[in-house]
């Protein structure tokens, strides 16, 4: 057996023990569902096999903790369930263990699918670039799936403890029996509220659940409970404070339900065609092959080559592209995400630190201030100096795989004129198992000739004449010869002249500063995409702000930790006026306006500014009461133009890997060969 045959067959058999079990595990599944609604239940198989596969899979955790670099791999996927659902220690052991299942089953058909299309070694590396994206993508299926359940089970939360809190006003109460028959995975987390709402030391419980809390909304629901039980429940108009700040939550999530459904749909499936290319570079290039020979030639060459891998470069920017779109970034300012990046440590290394402060910026100058504030707006938590370090790492790391391209190009290049089939079928027709002999025969007499010359380039054509003639014993024609011998002195020409030129390094230079350049656009893309997000938070800020106005003894400090649990997109600028608050509230908000560049945010903290001293925060935020209807319904405009710019955006970026395979790899190459044919039909003409 060949290589690939033994790494195939190995995948196969890998893959389908994988399928196997998977398939099991959904029969016991659906067997032990039918089984809960049975009234005579079989005690023999059924449940004992349901026992047996989370046993199974619970002993595969174990096995699994033990391995170096697997172990790793699998407390992260625990980490991404744990933290929007609270699973006791079996269950979430299962569920990490059986989502791994899914994701190992599916990129092992991906895998053994690309494989299979071609096993040579660049091949192999994009099809383990395509396991991992679409690992990403069954990952961020799971959890957006897991997000989106829990948003469902909030509102039905929200409504049951409304009903009860409406019957007999006590907060923790309505939780605890809103708890009761809510949703599985909601139940846990109002358990947990309740337990932190009515332990000894509540704010601190809730400083705990405010971790490791899902979502923002839960959050608040944590929060405002907190604060009614401790200062009271007034009535505000026809309606208490609490019943007003569920019904405000309860809006939230349903805006944000209609979001992600209506972006969901436009951007569905997206990611799988911009990575469709892969499958079919190679299935594509398989039937030009057999139906335009002449193909051969475009697909063995450097340009072949450099427009398959710009092709591929194509994919990974669309993909990267995508993911800042559909991108959710609340997770990450959760207890437990928090590592040095890469660059941080990076920048430790002294040769490394001092190739970075040449490239930087000096202090005070505009260029240094723009940087500063485009890592500001674009939410990043990079420092400047770890920003270039990322910038240095990149050019190196383009600048090298530019040059080893090149190599290879060449390599490849020498070898085709030294190994190549000589046809001389024009563009159409494809040869016979005779005439692809005869082809690779023809290269064999002329990589004979040209050893024969040493593959010198200081060769006439009546030198290489000769020793086409020596080679083939005078056994051909005059015309042949003719033929034969200038073919064997361009490809000895060809031959040495393929090596790496000044120009090549030029363009690899060039390549390299465009690269220098991309981390800087990427950041004004995703700061081009966070501002279609920041207006909405501002808008969810003043719903807090409407909710928190009417409670006594709210203050500008209290209300900048509960925009704090609310906040994604500013959250880092608020956090860090919080910290500096306690040396001087004026200046903590002033140095926060000058953090954020939004004018609508920029306005709230002018209105928190005047009430720190001077008005009192109800007359200050007296105005949102009578807006807040306004305020909804332009949200709700807001939300949808927001959808359709992301949506256009999507689609246009999401078909650019088809559009470049199509045009790039077939049309506009069968169209170049076409001319080229062409040409010589007419010198041919020309002959007769």
């Amino acid at each position: 057996m060949t290589t690939k045959e033994i790494l195939i067959a190995v995948l196969v058999v890998s893959l389908l023990i994988f399928i196997g079990l998977y398939g099991i595990i959904i029969f016991i599944q659906k067997r032990s569902r039918q089984e809960d609604l049975s009234d005579a239940p079989d005690l023999f198989s059924t449940g004992q096999l349901r026992v047996k596969h989370k046993q199974w899979f619970q002993t595969a955790y174990i096995h699994a903790l033990k391995l170096p670099l697997f172990s790793s791999y699998v407390k992260r996927m625990r980490q991404k369930i744990s933290i929007i659902h609270p699973y006791d220690e079996i269950s979430l052991r299962y569920e990490t263990m059986k989502i791994i299942a899914a994701i190992t089953m599916a990129v092992g058909m991906t895998t053994v699918l690309l494989i299979w299309m071609s096993a040579d070694v660049g091949f192999i590396f994009v099809a383990l670039l395509a396991a991992i994206v679409i690992h990403n993508l069954m990952i961020d299926v799971f959890l957006n799936r897991l997000e989106k359940k829990i948003l469902l089970q909030s509102v039905e939360l929200f409504s049951s403890v409304r009903h009860h809190y409406q019957q007999h006003g006590m907060v923790e109460e309505s939780i605890y029996e809103g708890a009761e028959t809510a949703g599985h995975e909601i139940s846990i987390h109002a358990h947990r509220i309740y337990n932190a709402l009515t332990s000894q030391d509540p704010e601190e419980q809730l400083e705990r659940y405010y971790e490791t809390a899902p979502n923002r909304y839960l959050k608040a629901f944590a929060g405002i409970s907190h604060l009614v039980m401790e200062f009271g429940d007034h009535a505000k108009k026809k309606s208490s404070i609490y019943l007003q700040g569920l019904s405000g939550l309860t809006k939230e999530i349903h805006l944000e339900i209609l979001r992600r459904d209506k972006l969901d749909y436009l951007l569905k499936g997206l990611n799988i065609i911009a990575l469709a290319p892969v499958f079919f570079t190679k299935p594509i290039e398989n039937w030009a092959r057999g139906s335009f020979p002449s193909m051969d030639e475009f697909y063995m060459s450097k340009l072949g080559f450099l427009t398959k891998l710009s092709i591929y470069v194509v994919i990974i920017v669309a993909y990267s592209l995508l993911q800042k779109l559909q991108y959710n970034s609340e997770s990450e300012y959760r207890s437990g995400f928090e590592k040095p990046p890469w660059e941080e440590l990076l920048y430790r290394v002294k040769f490394v630190r001092i190739f970075v402060n040449v490239l930087l910026p000096m202090a005070g100058t505009p260029k240094y201030d723009s940087r500063i504030r485009l890592l500001k707006e674009s939410n990043t938590r990079l420092k400047l100096e770890w920003f270039y370090v990322r910038r240095f790492v990149i050019v190196i790391m383009t600048f090298l795989i530019v040059m080893m391209t090149c190599l290879y190009l060449h390599h490849n290049s020498r070898y085709q004129l030294l190994y190549g089939p000589v046809s001389e079928i024009s563009l159409f027709g494809k040869m016979s198992e005779y005439e692809e002999k005869e082809a690779y025969k023809r290269s064999e007499t002329d990589r004979a000739a040209m050893d024969y010359m040493n593959r010198s380039s200081n060769i006439s054509v009546e030198q290489a004449r000769e020793s086409v003639k020596a080679v083939h014993d005078g056994n051909l024609t005059e015309e042949q010869l003719t033929l034969t011998a200038e073919r064997v002195w361009n490809k000895l020409q060809r031959y040495n002249n393929e090596y790496i030129k000044w120009w090549e390094l030029l363009l690899a230079m060039l390549v390299a500063w465009i690269a220098f350049y991309f981390p800087l656009w990427s950041l004004k893309f995703h700061r081009k995409v966070r501002g279609l997000e920041m207006k909405h938070e501002v808008y969810q800020f003043q719903t807090v702000i409407s909710i928190l106005r009417g409670m006594e003894r709210i203050s500008v400090e209290g209300i900048l930790e509960w925009l704090n649990r609310f906040a994604v997109m500013f959250k880092v600028p608020i956090q860090k006026s919080l910290l500096h608050y306690e040396h001087g509230a004026e200046l903590a908000l002033l140095e926060l306006k000058d953090d954020i560049w939004f004018p609508e945010f920029q306005r709230l903290v002018d209105k928190l500014l005047l009430a720190v001293d001077k008005v009192p925060i109800r007359d200050v935020f007296d105005d949102l009461e009578g807006e807040m209807t306004f305020i909804f319904e332009q949200r709700k405009q807001e939300y949808e133009r927001m959808i359709d710019t992301k949506a256009s955006w999507g689609r246009l970026i999401g078909f650019a890997p088809m559009y470049a395979l199509i045009f790039m790899y077939l049309v506009i190459p069968l169209i170049g060969m076409s001319f080229t044919q062409m040409n010589a039909y007419y010198e041919q003409i020309q002959r007769l």
